[in-house]
C-alpha cells in the first residue's frame, strides 16, 4: 500500500521502499513500522511550521525497543541508502516537532526505549533511555520517595535525552542540562555501540560520576548533531534541599530591563541566585491566563492602552523576574535580604512570595519548574491568538543591561513592524544570557505565516550582525543559523563535515541536522 504522503527517499522506487519496510517490520513487528496509517504518520509532521507541513513529511516511521533493534534498523538503512531522522519522547531532538529536516526520511522514533535504568540516590544521578520523559522520571522518584529532583523543561512531556542532546535548559540550579549530563551510550551509523567517558574502561564504577574518562571527550559531538544515535544517558539530579522559597519581582517599565540585568548579573555569578534567573515579558506572563481577545480585538499589535490595562488587572509588570531560594531557613533569609535590597533599586519594583500569588497560574507553574515539578501550563501561550503555532528565535549574548535593552528594542520593533506582539523572556545561565522570543502566529492565517518567515529572516540577519548567535533553532532555519557561524571561511562547519563523513559515510543519519549534510544522501 502506498504511503499517504508523496515523499519517498531520493532515488528509491516504491517497490524497493516496500521491501525495506518489510525488513523493518521483521525487526520491530508490524505495528511499529508506521507507513499506511495516515493519522499516525501525519503526527510526525511539524504542526507548528509556518510552511506547508507536508513539505517535510516522512515516508514512514520505525520504533525500536532496544539497542539491538536500532543496530538492525541501521543495517537496513545502510543497505537501501534510506535516511533516518532520529527523535525521542517529546520529539525534541530539534525544534520543529518530529518532522525530518529532509522530506522522505524514515523517522527513527525512540519512544519505546523508555527504561529508567538506574537511579542512585547516594550519588544523585539517573541513567535513562531516550523514551523517558521528565514527567516519568519525576513520578518514578516520587513513587519511591527518592529525595532527588529532576530539572524539567517547560513541557512535562519532553524527553530527558532529547532535550539534553539539543542543549536545552531548565529552571532549577541544575538548569544547564548538558552540564549535568554524565556518560552516554551511542550507536554509530555502522552499528557500533560506544560507551563514552569512564564507561569506555569496561565495568567502570564512576561512569556516571566523572564526565571525561581518558583522552578526548566526545560526548559533545553527539549533541545537536547527526553523528550517532544516543541510546542511554546519565544525568545528575539535585538532592532535595532542606528549604525552598520561590519568589517573583515585577517591574513597571519596558526599559527597566537594562537595570534588572545589571543588578541580577552579580547575584547570579556569585550564586546568590543559584537557579535560572528568568525575566519574563508582559505578554508571556499574561498569556497562560488570558488571550489577546480579552483585551484587544483589533488587527495587528496590541496597543499600549490594552497592555497597560492587562498589566493592572493581572497585577504584573512589563517585566517579571522569577527566582528561588534553596537551603536552610537562615541561609535563605540572608540571601533574600541581599537580593531584595539590590532589586529594590529599580523604582517601582514589587516583591511576591507564593502566599501573595495564590491561584495565579503563571506563578504556580514557574514555582513548580524551579522545584523540579514538570507541568504543561506554558503551552497556554499558544492560545494567545486562537489556533496558535509558534517558532522561537533564541540568541545568546553576554549578561549586560545595554545588550538586553538593545536586543529587546530591535526585536520588539521588528515584531511590531511585521504585525506581531513581542513575547519574550531573558534567562541568565552561568555566564550567558538566553533571549527567547516566541513568535506566535495563527496556523490558519496564510498572511501571518508568510510574515513570520520574513520576520525570522530579518531577525537572524540583524542578530548575526550584532554578534548574537542563536543556540538552537527551528528545522526550517538550521542551514541559515549554521551558515551564520562562519568565522575563518566556515572552519567549524568544515570540521563538522569531516566528522560526518568519517562516522556516517553513507549519509543515513538525520541529514541536515544543525546544517550538517552528508556527502551521500539517499543514493544507491
Amino acid at each position: 500500500m502506498a504511503s499517504p504522503f508523496p515523499n519517498l527517499p531520493d532515488n528509491i522506487s516504491a517497490e524497493v521502499f516496500a521491501s525495506a519496510c518489510s525488513e523493518l517490520r521483521a525487526i520491530v513487528g508490524d505495528q511499529w513500522v508506521i507507513r499506511d496509517n495516515v493519522e499516525h504518520l501525519g503526527s510526525y509532521r511539524d504542526s507548528f511550521s509556518p510552511s506547508d507541513i507536508n513539505l517535510n513529511a516522512p515516508s514512514a516511521a520505525v520504533a525500536p525497543q532496544d539497542v539491538t533493534q536500532v543496530q538492525k534498523i541501521l543495517a537496513v538503512a545502510r543497505r537501501y541508502r534510506i535516511p533516518l531522522w532520529t527523535v525521542s519522547t517529546g520529539r525534541n531532538y530539534g525544534y520543529g516537532g518530529a518532522a525530518p529536516r529532509k522530506a522522505g526520511c524514515v523517522v527513527l522514533d525512540l519512544k519505546r526505549m523508555n527504561r529508567i535504568i538506574e537511579v542512585n540516590e547516594k550519588h544523585a544521578y539517573a541513567v535513562v533511555e531516550p523514551g523517558v520523559s521528565f514527567q516519568e522520571l519525576y513520578q518514578y522518584l516520587q513513587q519511591r520517595n527518592i529525595k532527588l529532583w529532576p530539572d524539567p523543561s517547560a513541557p512535562a512531556w519532553g524527553g530527558i535525552v532529547g532535550n539534553t542532546a539539543d542543549r536545552g535548559v531548565g529552571y532549577t540550579p541544575y538548569g544547564e542540562h548538558f552540564t549535568v549530563q554524565c556518560g552516554m551510550q551511542v550507536v554509530l551509523a555502522d552499528g557500533s555501540v560506544v560507551e563514552t567517558g569512564m564507561a569506555a574502561s569496561g565495568n567502570a564504577s564512576a561512569k556516571n560520576l566523572y564526565k571525561y574518562g581518558h583522552g578526548p571527550w566526545v560526548d559533545g559531538l553527539f549533541t545537536q548533531s547527526n553523528f550517532g544515535v544516543i541510546t542511554q544517558m546519565g544525568v545528575w539530579l539535585l538532592p532535595e534541599p532542606p528549604g525552598y522559597r520561590p519568589y517573583m519581582v515585577t517591574f513597571p517599565r519596558e526599559d527597566d530591563i537594562h537595570q534588572i540585568i545589571e543588578l541580577v548579573r552579580p547575584l547570579k555569578i556569585n550564586m546568590l541566585i543559584p537557579n535560572a534567573a528568568t525575566t519574563v515579558g508582559l505578554i508571556w506572563e499574561a498569556a497562560v491566563k488570558v488571550t489577546k481577545a480579552h483585551y484587544y480585538s483589533g488587527d495587528g499589535v496590541m496597543p499600549d492602552s490594552a497592555r497597560n490595562k492587562m498589566a493592572a488587572d493581572l497585577d504584573i509588570g512589563q517585566w517579571n523576574f522569577y527566582g528561588a531560594l534553596y537551603g536552610p531557613e537562615p541561609i535563605m533569609d540572608n540571601n533574600w535580604k541581599i537580593i531584595r535590597e539590590r532589586l529594590a533599586e529599580v523604582p517601582g519594583a514589587k516583591f511576591y512570595f507564593a502566599e501573595d500569588r495564590q491561584n495565579d497560574a503563571a506563578f504556580d507553574y514557574r514555582a513548580k519548574l524551579m522545584r523540579g515539578i514538570p507541568n504543561m501550563t506554558e503551552f497556554g501561550l499558544l492560545n494567545w491568538l486562537g489556533p496558535g503555532s509558534h517558532i522561537d528565535f533564541s540568541p545568546i549574548s553576554p549578561v549586560t543591561g545595554s545588550g538586553a535593552l538593545q536586543q529587546f528594542e530591535f526585536m520588539r520593533d521588528k515584531c511590531h513592524e511585521f504585525g506581531f506582539d513581542y513575547i519574550g523572556e531573558f534567562l541568565i545561565g552561568w555566564r550567558d544570557m538566553h533571549h527567547v522570543l516566541m513568535l506566535v502566529f495563527n496556523r490558519d492565517n496564510e498572511a501571518q505565516k508568510t510574515a513570520v518567515k520574513e520576520l525570522f529572516d530579518v531577525l537572524v540577519a540583524q542578530a548575526t550582525a550584532k554578534g548574537y548567535g542563536e543556540y538552537r533553532t527551528h528545522l526550517e532555519y538550521m542551514d541559515k543559523i549554521a551558515a551564520s557561524y562562519n568565522w575563518n571561511d566556515g572552519a567549524l562547519a568544515k570540521v563538522n563535515q569531516s566528522i560526518k563523513n568519517a562516522l556516517d559515510p553513507d549519509g543515513i543519519l538525520s541529514p541536515g541536522k544543525s546544517g550538517i549534510w552528508p556527502n551521500k544522501l539517499g543514493t544507491s
